[in-house]
């Protein structure tokens, strides 16, 4: 436990970025998993739009590279056209 006021500050931030940042990937997994299960090709096209989204806003923030939010969407269109 840091002795220094501004170093416990830093540790709680620290801690409330990490819970925010694995409730995101945790929603993107998510979001994947429903494209990859979804029963109909409407229905993956829809779960794709709200994962892309998802992915979008991450990469943006830089919770993820935008290189692998790039390879990601790129994986889940093929996915998508595949699901016929």
């Amino acid at each position: 436990m840091p002795n220094i006021k501004s170093a416990q500050k830093r540790m709680e931030l620290g801690r409330a970025a990490r819970s925010r940042n694995r409730e995101a990937r945790s929603r993107i997994r998510t979001a994947i998993r429903r494209v990859r299960e979804a029963p109909s090709q409407d229905e993956a096209d829809e779960q794709r739009r709200v994962a892309v989204a998802l992915i979008d806003r991450a990469a943006g923030r830089r919770m993820i590279h935008p290189n692998k939010a790039g390879r990601i969407k790129s994986q889940l269109d093929r996915l998508v056209r595949a699901h016929q």
